[in-house]
C-alpha cells in the first residue's frame, strides 16, 4: 500500500510541476507578444487551458509569473556565502558569485532572442518595483548569510558585524542592479540584431573588486574579522 501510495504521490507531483511550467510558459509568451500590463490572469488561463483559480493555486500574481525561473540569484547569492568551498571567505564568496552571474546575465540580455524580455521590463513600473524588491530581498538574504557567517565568539562587536553585513550585502546588490539596468539601456538603444558588449561587461570585475575592498577596509575600522 505504501508503494502504491508513494507512486501516486509522485504522479500528482509530476502533474503539478507540468501544470506550473504550461502556465508559466504560456504567460511568459503573452507577456511577449503583448505587454505585461494588458495581459490578464483570465488570458494566461485561457491561453494554458486552465481554470483561473489553477493559476492562483501556483502564482500569486503577474510579476510572480513573468519572474519565474528568471531570478535564481536572489537565493543564490546568499547560498553561495553559506555553501561556500573551505578556504573561501564569505565576502570572496559573494564577490565571485555575484561577478559570475553578472557577465552571464550581462551576456543573455545583449542576446536579441531575449530583447523581448527587455522591452517588456521597460515598459512595465510594476515589474520595475517588483525586480526592486526582489533585489532587496536578495540583498536581505545575503546580509544574514554574512553576518551568521561573520559572528562568533571573536568578533568583539555583534551589531558592527550586522552593520557591515547589511552593508555589504546592500552595495553588491545595487551595483549589480546598476550595471544590468545601465546594459538595458544601451541594448534598447540599438537596433534588433545582437548589441555588442557595452562597458558594463568591462567594468563588472572592477566594479566589484573596489566595493570588496572598500568593505574590508570598513570591516577593519569596525574591528570586524571579515575571513
Amino acid at each position: 500500500m505504501a508503494t502504491v501510495d508513494a507512486a501516486a504521490g509522485g504522479r500528482r507531483e509530476r502533474r503539478k510541476a507540468q501544470t506550473r511550467a504550461e502556465i508559466r510558459a504560456a504567460a511568459q509568451r503573452l507577456f511577449a507578444e503583448r505587454g505585461f500590463d494588458v495581459v490578464t490572469i483570465a488570458d494566461i488561463a485561457t491561453a494554458a487551458d486552465v481554470a483561473v483559480q489553477t493559476v492562483f493555486n501556483h502564482f500569486d500574481s503577474k510579476e510572480a509569473l513573468f519572474f519565474d525561473g528568471r531570478t535564481p540569484w536572489v537565493e543564490g547569492v546568499a547560498s553561495a556565502v553559506t555553501t561556500r568551498p573551505d578556504g573561501t571567505g564569505p565576502l570572496a564568496a559573494l564577490r565571485n558569485y555575484l561577478e559570475d552571474d553578472l557577465h552571464q546575465l550581462l551576456e543573455q540580455e545583449t542576446q536579441p532572442e531575449n530583447r523581448s524580455y527587455v522591452e517588456v521590463l521597460a515598459r512595465s513600473t510594476s515589474l520595475q518595483e517588483r525586480e526592486r524588491t526582489l533585489v532587496e530581498e536578495a540583498g536581505s538574504r545575503v546580509a544574514a548569510a554574512l553576518a551568521t557567517a561573520l559572528s562568533s565568539s571573536e568578533q568583539p562587536d555583534g551589531a558592527s558585524v550586522e552593520l557591515l553585513s547589511r552593508l555589504a550585502g546592500d552595495l553588491f546588490l545595487v551595483a549589480g542592479r546598476v550595471l544590468v539596468l545601465a546594459n538595458r539601456r544601451r541594448v534598447l538603444g540599438t537596433e534588433h540584431g545582437a548589441a555588442a558588449r557595452g562597458p558594463e561587461h568591462a567594468s563588472t570585475a572592477a566594479t566589484l573588486s573596489m566595493l570588496e575592498d572598500g568593505v574590508r577596509r570598513l570591516a577593519r575600522q569596525l574591528d570586524v574579522r571579515i575571513d
